[in-house]
Parts: structure tokens; C-alpha cells; sequence
């Protein structure tokens, strides 16, 4: 008995065929992964407590206690059991771009953290607690730094302050990060120090951890060519889709409009209005959609409708009655859109490289948001600093890579000649 063979959708037979194109089916996989830890970056990248647990030795309202002479309320000196309260602070910060919910300010004097700072520092709380040992702990992030944290004031060698004065004396002792015998005073940037030191990467020129912030604006990168590239396709698919399907004064009028967008210096544009204004991630995507995101897929999806408006399907769907939207996103838009996924990758190769170009002349986002752009201007600033150039253009070339191979899996995959609704 012959076994049934189930039929495959055309999409079905794409995907199949984008999955064996290992290199690319693969970057997918890995952005994504990337992509997904740089949003959970707060929980494994921060300068803030994953958890804090803490009981400050005072008795307070709530707290059981034995009423020694029965007055029934507590008396100094009378037992107590001295309750822990948790805190979630990394948590927080993650959670904090919810509408509604706000970071917390944990004061040092919660903790009874004795430093000059209003802000509890949490490197430092975890090391009074495990000095302290009396069952309060702090338990970080796995790599305990903010990409916006200024690190000047703490790139100096450890060392043990023993007699409290906030400076290193002659026979403290210290950890020699660099084998040299001696201590040392560090000033930024500073080199890498590798796994078995404090900074992974490095720091830059304004003492924040290249690492993280690496990181972080892969984060801000990804997103700023998602934004870009979702926006472009909503408006050019429609503009396209209208102008190729109805043409005539419609046509003309749009194509015009088109023109006159595309002769705009697009770069030049984004520097005049970056000068008076104070660009931010969404701010920076929307100029960019606005400006020149929207026309290429708009003269693609205009030439496409041109094309399969006059196929016999289209004649058909007419005469069974559908509407002139049923017919164009129904009918026609689903055989037209090949070339615009295939479009996709290398336009967010594209906004990728504006965000960085922006970044790297001063016109994009402003400090301390994490950019590798950012990085690039201070490595050019700093060539005796190798650390500053190699690891933004190494990570930059491997995205680029990666999104390339993408784009080749997904042009064999939805290649006409191979698989095509028409054939």
C-alpha cells in the first residue's frame, strides 16, 4: 500500500529550502540568540543587584519580639527577630521601560553603606556583606557593569583600605593586575584585562566598559534597523501598491513626490536636523523612514502591481466581485513580494550603517547612550588604544556577515524560478 504524500504550500517549500542553506539558516539563528541577550542585557550586564537580601539588626514595626516586662510594645535591648527583606534592583531596571513603572532610588543609608554617594553602590555592598558575614548578601549580575556607567574613580588597582582613609598607603595590600610589583593609579581608557581581570574589553576614553557597551548597542543597532526597515515596508507596500494598481494622475503624482524625496541629501539632512534637535532612538528611525526609508520599496511594490495587474487571476478576481483592496492585498500583493524579502537583509545592512555613520560624526544618538559608532569616533581620537577600533569593527563585520548570508538563503529560498505561485 502506498503511502500518502503531503502536499507542501509554497511557503512551506521556501522555508525547507531556506533551512538547508546551513550558513544562513544558522546567522538567523545566532542574531536572534544575540539579539535576545542584549535585551536581557540588565539582567547579566549591570552595576545593579539581581537580588539583595537584608536585615538591618534594628527592630522594626511588624517584627516579633518577647515582652520581656509585658508592657506589650517593644523595649531597646528586648529580643527580636530581625526580619529580611528582599530587594530586586537589576529587576527594576529591566522592567522600567514598562509605562507605569519606575527604577527605584535605593539609598545607601538603607543598607547603612557608609560612602559619600546618596546612591547605594552595589560592588561595593557585596563586598561589606561577605566581610560582614552575618547572613545578608548581595548577588550581582554575571558581568557587574553598566554600558552608561562612568568608571573613572574605579579603574585604580584593588586594594585593602585598612586604615580607612580612601587612599592607598605604602604596605596595604593589593591586587598587581598588571605584574609589576608596584600599585597602580589607572586612568582611562585602559586596555583589556581579559577573563581573569576586571573589564573583559577594556574601558574607554570616558571610563565605561567597552564590553557592555558593545553589547548594548548591538541592542540599539538591531532595533533601530527593525523599526526602519518594519516602518519602510508598511509605507512603501501601501504607496506602492496604490500607485502601481490605480496609475494614471495618481501615478504621476506620487512618482513625482518620489523624486523629489530621492534627490534630498539624505546624510546631510540628518546632520542639519541632528544639530538643533536632541535625537533619540525613535526619533533618529522615524527621520530616516520619512526621509529615504520608504522610496525604494515603494518604486519595487509599484513596479511588481504594474506587472501582475494584468494576469488573468486579477481579471478573475474582479469578475467574481472583490473590491479594488481585495485584489490588491489579497490577490495581488501575496505574488509580489519576493523581491522585497529578499530586499529585506540588505536593508537593514543599510540602516545598521547610517545609525553607525550618524553615531561616528556626532549627529546620532548623544552620550551615554551605548553606539558603535560612539566607540569608532573615540578609537580615532585614540589610536594608541587598539582595544577601541578592533572590537566595534570586528563585532560590526560579523553582523554584516551574518545578516549577509541571510539575505543569499533568503534570495535562493524565494527565488521565482524555483518556486513561483504561477508555475
Amino acid at each position: 500500500m502506498k503511502s500518502k504524500q503531503v502536499s507542501e504550500s509554497i511557503l512551506q517549500k521556501r522555508i525547507k529550502r531556506f533551512k538547508s542553506m546551513k550558513r544562513g539558516y544558522y546567522s538567523l539563528i545566532l542574531l536572534i540568540i544575540f539579539y535576545a541577550l542584549s535585551i536581557l542585557g540588565p539582567l547579566w550586564m549591570n552595576n545593579k543587584a539581581l537580588i539583595i537580601r537584608y536585615a538591618n539588626s534594628k527592630w522594626d514595626t511588624g517584627e516579633s519580639f518577647e515582652d520581656q516586662n509585658n508592657n506589650k510594645k517593644y523595649d531597646e535591648g528586648e529580643i527580636f527577630k530581625d526580619n529580611y527583606e528582599y530587594y530586586f534592583p537589576a529587576v527594576m531596571d529591566f522592567i522600567s521601560f514598562i509605562p507605569g513603572i519606575t527604577y527605584p532610588l535605593y539609598e545607601s543609608k538603607t543598607f547603612n553603606q557608609d560612602i559619600s554617594s546618596i546612591q547605594v553602590n552595589f560592588r561595593l555592598l557585596d563586598k561589606q556583606f561577605e566581610k560582614q558575614n552575618n547572613g545578608n548578601f548581595v548577588l550581582m549580575p554575571l558581568y557587574p557593569y553598566h554600558p552608561h556607567e562612568d568608571l573613572k574613580d574605579e579603574l585604580d588597582e584593588e586594594y585593602e583600605d585598612i586604615n580607612a582613609n580612601g587612599t592607598f598607603d605604602i604596605g596595604e595590600p593589593f591586587i598587581d593586575e598588571n605584574g609589576d610589583g608596584s600599585w597602580n593609579e589607572n586612568n582611562p581608557p585602559t586596555l583589556p584585562d581579559g577573563f581573569g581581570g576586571r573589564h573583559l574589553l577594556g574601558t574607554d576614553n570616558t571610563g565605561r566598559d567597552v564590553f557592555t557597551r558593545l553589547i548594548d548597542g548591538y541592542r540599539i543597532s538591531i532595533t533601530f534597523a527593525l523599526i526602519v526597515t518594519t516602518l519602510s515596508y508598511m509605507i512603501g507596500i501601501i504607496m506602492g501598491a496604490v500607485l502601481g494598481f490605480f496609475a494614471g494622475k495618481i501615478d504621476l503624482f506620487g512618482v513625482r513626490l518620489m523624486e523629489i524625496f530621492s534627490a534630498i541629501p539624505f546624510l546631510f539632512i540628518m546632520m542639519i536636523l541632528a544639530s538643533f534637535m536632541k535625537p533619540n532612538l525613535f526619533l533618529l528611525a522615524s527621520l530616516s523612514v520619512l526621509l529615504k526609508g520608504w522610496i525604494g520599496i515603494t518604486y519595487y511594490i509599484r513596479g511588481e502591481f504594474f506587472r501582475e495587474k494584468s494576469k488573468d487571476y486579477v481579471s478573475a478576481a474582479v469578475s467574481l466581485g472583490a473590491s479594488n483592496w481585495q485584489v490588491m492585498f489579497k490577490h495581488i500583493l501575496p505574488n509580489s513580494l519576493t523581491p522585497i524579502i529578499t530586499w529585506a537583509p540588505f536593508s537593514i545592512i543599510a540602516d545598521i550603517g547610517t545609525l553607525v555613520s550618524l553615531d561616528f560624526l556626532g549627529y546620532g544618538l548623544r552620550p551615554p547612550t551605548s553606539s558603535w559608532g560612539n566607540l569608532l569616533s573615540q578609537a580615532a581620537e585614540n589610536l594608541d588604544y587598539w582595544h577601541m577600533l578592533i572590537f566595534p569593527v570586528i563585532v560590526l563585520t560579523i553582523t554584516i556577515y551574518m545578516i549577509t548570508f541571510i539575505s543569499e538563503a533568503v534570495r535562493e529560498a524565494f527565488d521565482p524560478r524555483v518556486y513561483s505561485r504561477l508555475r
